[in-house]
């Protein structure tokens, strides 16, 4: 049997996907600001995957700019949204726990000679609502908060924070890494005030290399990509049109049957939980219930390194992650979410991510378990003392 558990790295093309992809790179391959017959073809999968893309969240298609993906827009929302306001001030505001791609466009502006306060989080990884209040300043001109930690599965209270950012620092514009959350939760933007939101397409059934960002119309941004004049000259470059159709198809098929597919998440989740909580030394890590997201668990294995245990289960077509895939395929030290969450030492480096989706099953989970309480005891017996 295979097993794969790494959906938060990255999840299976759906099949009209596949093909919405493949027939606008054989088929209806015209360059979309072409001027004839086979450009208007191809326009009309970028209009209909932003009309699909602006209905799910409520806002308008004039708002939903295309990028190559989650780190793109975090990017793009972060630094030229800055550097687009720095007249009113040079202070910005992010969490301890944030995704690469948001601290480290954090630590270019601090480059930049901007200041950057990092908020701290609880042992389930949340943010204080208190500690952010007292953060904000009469020079705050950005607040970016993950939705959902990639890591840990935790639900960040972004819809409160984005309601005190702007009682109390109504200039400034809020921000939120929404890669792990959409087609997750209902999002509302304009309902919940938040000005900016990144995505990723290959989170959730779509084409890796495509995302898109949220802006609100009001909101003060630089172009990102100067040139041809596309996206109304805020991303200039041909538009990739297969990926962006591959998209709009993903994203539609992310809300149909919503409830249903949420509550069979929340299941899994539940149904894997429970019984690995059953294993000796072991440990969730992030929390459960509301305060989780319904797709992620983060566990702790004491006494296996997650090296070990990841391919260990590799070889019995067990797919997991060490931690954000975007940095666990290198030699770094342990998670900084980890220690920021003041992890028992002996679960820092031995912490996996399971992470589900709809496609998974609870026979899947049951060979898990059934493989786990046969590797665990044969690797504490070899790890060094």
């Amino acid at each position: 049997m295979e097993a794969y558990f790494d959906n938060s790295a990255t999840t299976r093309c759906l099949d009209p996907v596949v093909d919405i992809v493949v027939k606008t790179m054989k088929e209806d391959y015209g360059n979309p600001s072409s001027r004839h017959g086979k450009g208007m073809e191809a326009e009309q999968y970028l209009r209909k995957s932003r009309e699909i893309i602006a209905k799910t969240l409520k806002v308008k298609e004039k708002e939903i700019f295309f990028t190559s993906g989650g780190t793109e827009s975090n990017n793009w929302a972060i630094i030229e949204t800055a550097l687009a306001n720095q007249r009113a001030g040079k202070h910005v505001v992010t969490t301890a726990v944030e995704h690469a791609a948001v601290i480290q466009p954090m630590m270019y502006l601090k480059e930049l000679g901007f200041e950057v306060t990092f908020l701290p989080v609880d042992g389930t990884g949340r943010i204080s609502l208190e500690e952010l209040e007292n953060a904000l300043r009469e020079d705050t001109i950005l607040v970016s908060m993950m939705y959902v930690n990639n890591e840990l599965g935790t639900r960040e209270p972004v819809e409160e924070a984005a309601a005190l950012v702007k009682k109390k620092c109504p200039k400034a514009l809020f921000h939120t890494d929404a890669i792990q959350a959409y087609g997750k939760y209902q999002i509302y933007p304009k309902k919940i005030g938040v000005d900016l939101l990144s995505v990723s397409g290959h989170k959730i059934h779509g084409p890796k290399g495509v995302g898109f960002l949220y802006v609100d119309e009001k909101a003060k941004i630089r172009p990102l990509i100067l040139g041809g004049g596309q996206q109304k000259g805020m991303r200039s470059g041909t538009d990739n049109v297969p990926g962006i159709a591959g998209l709009g198809v993903a994203a539609e098929a992310a809300y149909q049957d919503f409830a249903a597919k949420q509550a069979l998440l929340r299941s899994l989740k539940e149904y894997f939980s429970e019984k690995v909580a059953t294993l000796p030394d072991t440990r969730i890590n992030g929390p459960l219930g509301e305060l989780g997201a319904p797709h992620i668990v983060s566990v702790g294995f004491a006494g296996v390194r997650s090296e070990v245990l990841l391919h260990a289960l590799e070889e019995r077509g067990i797919y997991v992650s060490s931690g954000s895939a975007c940095s666990s395929n290198k030699t770094l030290p342990v998670s900084t979410v980890l220690r920021e969450i003041h992890l028992d030492s002996k679960y820092l480096d031995s912490t996996v991510r399971f992470s589900f989706c709809t496609q998974n099953t609870k026979e899947e989970i049951d060979y898990c378990m059934d493989t786990l309480r046969e590797l665990l005891p044969v690797l504490r017996r070899y790890t060094r003392h």
